[in-house]
């Protein structure tokens, strides 16, 4: 992907929060990625910028479709490392931070072989 691993762990975050509590705040982004609001801000006014993320009426954000199949693929990746990972004995925390790092850096190809094996 060409965004960049700041901003796809950005659409990740927007991904998941959504998923576990609905509506997405800034706030909630800067709590679960550890950083400061004000990094939120400038990051999200890039995405919003591309178009991936929207600002709902409530004052939440919401990923646009775009935006949506961006973090998917994004997540799916991290997901299937996580299990991976679990699997072969790595703590889950360790697991956590590995798959973040392994999601950005690995080829499409090498991924759909590891998961052609693998799932």
């Amino acid at each position: 992907m060409e965004l960049g691993r700041s901003k796809e762990d950005y659409l990740k975050t927007i991904f998941m929060l959504q998923k576990k509590e609905g509506d997405v705040y800034s706030v909630n982004i800067a709590q679960s990625m550890g950083v400061s609001k004000a990094s939120v801000s400038v990051a999200l006014k890039q995405l919003r910028g591309k178009g991936y993320v929207e600002q709902a009426q409530n004052g939440g954000l919401r990923l646009s479709p775009q935006g949506f199949s961006i973090a998917l693929q994004i997540y799916e990746r991290y997901d299937f490392f996580v299990k991976l990972l679990l699997q072969i004995g790595v703590p889950l925390e360790i697991a956590r931070h590995d798959a973040c790092q392994i999601e950005h850096d690995i080829s499409k190809e090498s991924y759909e072989k590891l998961k052609a094996v693998f799932l």
